[in-house]
């Protein structure tokens, strides 16, 4: 028995999955082509969808001659047809893929799902036990801190979007670096403690996970005083986030600016402006600057 493993959206979840299926005897399969590479491959297959889809499909077709491929379970939005349903638009889209399932990164849950697919691969109860016993540390989520909000001389901004974008640093990597090049401290939803991020969320029980999860990073961030505003990113082309992030960003108390993504790109319109209006003088400075006295009236006669 093979099983693919594609990573979640963070080491942790990664090593659990892999320490489980090795302590099972299952043969565990990971990408290793470069991330360009995979992101070449799916996009070749799906030009017309978004970057993290063709980027994740990418590392399924490396991994297709497994038995089973495992798949981070995404936090869909509103009308988000990828985030509801990935594990069987896939094999639709792409004929030939082995068998698909998503399972989650929460600890509690990944226990559960575990267990699951544990006695499905080797009908061995025993085994399976004895198995979670020994991985069950790595199902603990690790010490958890705020990131930093201060930064000297850089206005802070809250960077929301999916989680699958922003945890991953060949899709989200060309956002940090503009962000560093504009001085900005971008401070990203996927860097939060994810248990104040769960607690906040649980207020919105009616909406899709991915809004869930959206509302409540916004809503730890957005009621900071550090926080100067609010960049929301999604990837390109892909329509559900681009609307749900737009909405939200239509009602921000401060200043914000929506953003689409994708690997590779060289324009930055909406982030560039929003840090013009971060870093633009207040009224009240440009009046104190505009008073006789002042560095730009002073001169000389000479």
């Amino acid at each position: 028995m093979k099983v693919g493993l594609i990573g979640m959206s963070g080491a942790r979840p990664l090593q659990f999955w892999e320490a489980f299926l090795r302590e099972l005897g299952v043969e565990v399969a990971l990408p290793t082509l470069p991330p360009q590479e995979l992101y070449a491959l799916g996009r070749e297959s799906l030009p017309t969808e978004a970057a993290h889809i063709q980027y994740l499909l990418g590392r399924v077709l490396e991994l297709q001659r497994s038995d089973l491929i495992l798949l981070p379970r995404p936090l869909p939005v509103a009308q988000d047809a990828w985030g509801e349903a990935l594990d069987e638009l896939l094999p639709r889209r792409i004929s030939g893929l082995p068998a698909l399932q998503l399972i989650p990164d929460d600890g509690a849950a990944a226990l559960a799902s575990a267990a699951e697919l544990g006695q499905r691969l080797t009908h061995n109860p025993g085994l399976v036990r004895l198995a979670l016993d020994r991985v069950r540390p790595l199902s603990a989520p690790l010490k958890e801190a705020m990131p930093r909000l201060n930064v000297a001389s850089r206005p802070t901004v809250a960077v929301l979007g999916p989680p699958a974008l922003l945890a991953d640093p060949f899709l989200s990597g060309p956002l940090r670096e503009r962000l560093d090049a504009l001085e900005l401290n971008g401070v990203f939803g996927t860097d939060l403690p994810a248990s104040q991020v769960t607690e906040r969320a649980e207020r919105f029980g009616d909406a899709p996970a991915g809004q869930r999860w959206l509302n409540g990073t916004q809503g730890l961030l957005e009621g900071k005083s550090a926080v100067a505003g609010l960049l929301y990113v999604h990837p390109e082309r892909d329509v559900a986030w681009q609307q749900a992030l737009s909405r939200m960003a239509r009602k921000a108390r401060k200043p914000a600016a929506v953003q689409g993504i994708e690997p590779g790109q060289d324009h930055w319109t909406a982030l560039d402006d929003l840090q013009r209006r971060l870093t633009a003088p207040t009224p009240a400075a440009r009046a104190r600057d505009a008073q006789p006295g002042s560095d730009e009236d002073t001169g000389s006669d000479a």
